[in-house]
């Protein structure tokens, strides 16, 4: 599975990204696991807010398969996805 993050926003505008392949990672069933829970529990509901980050994650199964998108807004993070989206902007 590859996990990318895009984290963009904040009070300067930065863009950050990062990419993982589970397969590659020591931890990589703690990244797959966080990612099945996250897509059942489709977060994001809240508005983005000025001078906050939001975070566009995509996961694909594959290298070569389409991506699932998701997008959250830094005050809708939970520990989960936090660890998640630091553990891949790393």
């Amino acid at each position: 599975m590859i996990v990318t993050v895009v984290r963009s926003g904040g009070f300067a505008g930065l863009v950050a990204r990062g990419e993982v392949d589970t397969n590659e990672a020591e931890d990589g069933g703690r990244l797959e696991e966080t990612v099945r829970r996250l897509e059942a529990a489709q977060p994001g509901g809240g508005r983005p807010q000025p001078d906050r980050y939001i975070y566009r994650l995509q996961v694909r199964p594959e290298p070569e398969a389409a991506a699932t998108e998701i997008t959250v807004a830094e005050q809708d993070l939970d520990p989960d996805l936090a660890w998640l989206v630091d553990r891949v902007l790393g």
